[in-house]
């Protein structure tokens, strides 16, 4: 099914994302990660794709999998950066015969240890989002930063760019993440102010390791409350805790973007099917996830226990 067409519909979605491994030695554990997570059965995947394509096969085959086995729809990701016209045309086609019919375009990073200029062929997602649109049969979508792309001269320059996106073919955005909702609902209001009027998608990242918070700070330069900051110092050192209080947090984050009318929400699970079962069984009545009685846990009386 198209990404559109499950959009569309008048009910809550949360889907996850899964990335496919950098090494083909990694691939059974890998797969099988996100499989679990398929298991879950979410609304919809996303496979993600490394600089260059240097995952794509994984990524294709991943994909493919979640689909034939789980009857879960995904979004394969595909970015330009050190592509040719030639491989992205490649690319679409295997995608087709594969049956996935979501894109997610991207321009991607500077491809490691790439000789010459990466953005030949391509310098912007939209002009990727545009090949995609001619190729034809795909559902594209477009990824934006609330707190704006580390690489544009000021926030009115990188709308007029998610602009551009969008006319080229994006039928909806998937945010980066954020740690504040407030960050998001000032974001929403400056997109639809420009006119872009697509569903714009919220990615929410449990962090559940303090690495992964400094990860994230140093790749997108994203804002971190001074509240969540103290939930890292506090749990950090104890695993077990800060994922229960990292999953916490994103189900908080989750909950007050649907009271505030936010039918649809991504998130970064990084391969941890134990992350993606403590959200939903957190949320299990508002998206209608059907789990047994006896393993439902109130959100509250887990915040109590990570407190305590």
């Amino acid at each position: 099914m198209k990404l559109d067409e499950i959009l569309s519909q008048n009910n809550v979605t949360l889907s996850f994302e899964v990335f496919p491994p950098k090494a083909t030695a990694n691939y059974e554990a890998v797969k099988a990660a996100a499989y679990a997570v398929a298991e879950r059965r979410p609304s919809y995947m996303s496979v993600t794709y490394g600089a260059g394509g240097t995952t794509r096969g994984n990524t294709l085959e991943i994909a493919k999998g979640i689909q034939e086995n789980y009857g879960v729809t995904t979004i394969a990701h595909l970015t330009c950066a050190g592509a040719t016209k030639e491989s992205i045309q490649q690319a679409l086609t295997e995608l087709k015969d594969a049956g996935i019919e979501n894109v997610l375009a991207l321009r991607g990073d500077r491809p490691k240890d790439f000789e010459g200029d990466p953005f030949t062929d391509y310098h912007y997602a939209s002009e990727l989002a545009a090949d995609i649109k001619a190729f034809g049969g795909m559902c594209i979508g477009g990824a934006c930063y609330p707190e704006g792309h580390v690489e544009s001269e000021n926030t009115h320059q990188d709308i007029l760019n998610l602009k551009r996106k969008v006319e080229a073919g994006c039928a909806y955005l998937t945010t980066q993440m954020f740690f504040d909702n407030n960050i998001f609902y000032n974001f929403l209001c400056r997109v639809r102010e420009a006119g872009i009027d697509v569903p714009v998608i919220p990615g929410i990242m449990p962090i559940t390791k303090p690495v992964q918070l400094r990860n994230a700070v140093k790749l997108s330069g994203c804002n971190v409350p001074m509240r969540f900051r103290s939930i890292v110092d506090c749990f950090g050192r104890n695993p077990e805790a800060m994922q229960q209080a990292g999953i916490i947090y994103a189900t908080d984050q989750i909950i007050d973007l649907i009271a505030n009318g936010v039918k649809h929400v991504h998130v970064y699970s990084m391969n941890n099917a134990e992350v993606v079962k403590g959200i939903q069984e957190n949320l299990c009545t508002m998206i209608g996830y059907q789990i047994h009685p006896q393993n439902v846990k109130s959100i509250f009386t887990k915040f109590s226990q990570a407190l305590s």
